[in-house]
């Protein structure tokens, strides 16, 4: 496990005395506005790119800051604040970064451009301007956007589908051509919606969201989805997309595979190095199994697979005692050389009693996990 360390905001004010990793963001409970869906990216130049988004019962639901660190992560400054966007990744394509996801919760598919390293930014106003699919009621995470056989692919869901949370998402995935202008929709094909069956598993399956695009084992585009399980064994589902990315499928008999805290959302990537499928995911140690699993997330691991299917946990990377109060989520995360680097939604002690939930986070922290791909258990760092 990792051991608490001394952490300084911008300008040098102790923020929490054990708060672990580099805190970027700091939203306090009195606030009534907690931290969101961070994503990460690496500007042209090496600077480090982070957004985050906030939510509570002062948001406006609707909002992304960005942030920028020039040292690799030590230090962090605010960049902008942007209005009409949630639930967004960060990504570069060719020479620019982009931002895509939705207009606010439950709101329209958008994305943005800048070439600039994040300081400003496109506007969707229209579908040729990054409005992608304008009707309500989109939802995602910050998940990969992948380039494979010449397509851009992002995995997306709806929530128009029947029932209650988790039940009504509905997944599909969206590609466009990659060398194509990405801010007009009319580039963009988006596959049939997929809704789930509460029936499934036993009628343990609540539902399925933020969904991952990964190139799977066999070359093809799959869409790796986070399961609401109503039952302590954490699954994924697995989508099978066609190759024009118009089909979404699904066989309940094989596309269920088990995943340690795949009842949170996770970001997959592969490795071409190690040729595994790597996460950072909320595992459940053995005294929290009472809890239901998509509540558990005080202990941030390391994990890998060589297929998508069989998963091994490798490092316990952050863990709390306090599963009701705690929380380390939502973790996005790039490739860095040896190193994997990410940024974590974060519920912790502070100056006014912590965060509100595990759940309703007052930080965003940077971490840096060292020589990844070694086999030890030597714990992640703040920075280098």
């Amino acid at each position: 496990m990792m051991a608490a360390s001394l952490v300084f905001a911008p300008g040098g004010k102790v923020v929490a005395e054990t708060v672990p990793g580099v805190v970027i963001d700091h939203s306090p409970k009195t606030s009534g506005i907690y931290i969101g869906s961070p994503s990460l990216a690496v500007w042209t130049n090496g600077d480090y790119i982070a957004t985050h988004d906030d939510f509570g019962p002062n948001s406006t639901l609707a909002k992304t800051t960005v942030f920028t660190s020039h040292d690799r992560g030590r230090t962090w400054t605010k960049t902008c604040e942007i209005d009409g966007q949630y639930w967004s990744t960060l990504f570069m394509h060719r020479g620019a970064l982009y931002l895509i996801g939705t207009s606010r919760e439950y709101g329209a598919v958008v994305i943005r451009r800048s070439t600039d390293g994040g300081r400003s930014w496109t506007e969707p106003r229209d579908s040729a301007s990054g409005l992608l699919l304008p009707d309500p009621k989109h939802h995602c995470a910050p998940v990969p956007v992948i380039v494979h056989n010449g397509r851009i692919w992002r995995a997306m869901e709806d929530a128009q589908g029947p029932g209650r949370w988790a039940a009504f998402f509905r997944a599909f995935m969206m590609s466009a051509p990659e060398r194509s202008d990405l801010l007009n929709a009319a580039n963009w094909t988006s596959s049939n919606r997929l809704g789930g069956d509460t029936g499934w598993l036993d009628g343990k399956f609540g539902g399925w969201l933020e969904g991952n695009a990964v190139v799977a084992p066999d070359g093809k585009i799959v869409d790796l989805l986070r399961c609401d399980m109503l039952a302590p064994r954490e699954r994924a589902a697995i989508v099978r997309i066609s190759g024009d990315g118009r089909q979404a499928t699904f066989d309940p008999a094989d596309g269920f595979v088990d995943l340690p805290g795949g009842a949170k959302k996770f970001t997959v990537r592969f490795d071409t190095r190690s040729k595994l499928y790597w996460s950072m995911t909320n595992v459940i140690a053995t005294k929290d199994v009472s809890y239901r699993p998509g509540v558990v997330r005080n202990t941030l691991a390391l994990i890998s697979s060589p297929d998508l299917r069989r998963w091994t946990v490798r490092r316990e990377l952050l863990h709390h005692e306090t599963p009701a109060r705690f929380g380390f989520q939502y973790v996005d995360w790039q490739f860095d050389g040896p190193d994997l680097i990410a940024v974590v939604r974060t519920a912790f002690d502070d100056e006014t009693g912590g965060a509100h939930s595990y759940h309703d986070a007052n930080y965003v922290i940077f971490l840096r996990v060292p020589d990844f791909r070694a086999a030890s258990s030597e714990p992640g760092q703040p920075a280098d």
